[in-house]
């Protein structure tokens, strides 16, 4: 039985988000019957891959809004439009799974997220091309694998906060993603936040949880 966390979103701004990689098909039925009818709330799924998918009822299969880039689904439609603008980075177009969960989810909460791809340290030039529409941003989230320098790039270029989010894209020393962790927790620019391998969705939130903060400073300001 999956407990749910219904009450997550008025405790900290957050909707409840479902894993499912670890769990089996049966689980995911259950899941999606429970918090699928009436009134309720969007909830956002997580490692959905469309293997797994494909597993699940039909009635499940139809209620779900499922990317398989990201390997992320809606349920009961998104939260409503909130403000701020949030530019995720990527370096490549071998980090877009982990950039698509990244956007998939800040669509989720209601905030725009712009999808920069393919602007990798090896080629500078692409990513002082698209700086002006980078800086238009209220929060950076930089997504790279192999060594990650594109972290410590941003840091050292944009006012906004820059959150790092490695990948496990790479080969020899690189591969799993913990030389890009390292870097990224390595970082000389000041104030870089990094969150875990791969987490897309975990960059998204802690954006989101930033963008609230800006959200009550301007309302302090304002009175």
């Amino acid at each position: 039985m999956h407990v749910h966390d219904h009450n997550r979103f008025d405790r900290i701004g957050m909707p409840e988000a479902v894993l499912c990689s670890p769990k089996t098909p049966a689980q995911l039925d259950e899941i999606v019957a429970e918090l699928g009818g009436g009134d309720t709330a969007p909830v956002l799924f997580t490692r959905l891959t469309a293997e797994q998918l494909s597993k699940l009822a039909s009635e499940t299969q139809r209620r779900l809004e499922h990317d398989p880039v990201s390997s992320t689904a809606y349920l009961n439609g998104v939260l409503p439009r909130r403000a701020g603008r949030v530019a995720i980075v990527a370096a490549g177009t071998s980090d877009l799974a982990v950039a698509r969960e990244a956007q998939r989810t800040l669509h989720f909460c209601g905030v725009t997220g712009d999808l920069i791809v393919d602007v990798g340290v090896a080629g500078l030039w692409r990513l002082e091309r698209r700086l002006p529409e980078i800086r238009k941003a209220n929060v950076v989230i930089a997504v790279a694998g192999m060594d990650a320098a594109l972290v410590s790039v941003l840091g050292g270029l944009v006012h906004a906060p820059v959150i790092a989010a490695p990948t496990s894209v790479g080969y020899g020393v690189s591969e799993g993603g913990r030389t890009a962790l390292h870097s990224s927790l390595a970082s000389c620019a000041q104030g870089v936040t990094v969150v875990n391998i791969d987490n897309g969705f975990g960059a998204a939130c802690a954006a989101v949880r930033i963008l609230g903060l800006l959200g009550q400073s301007s309302e302090v300001a304002a009175r």
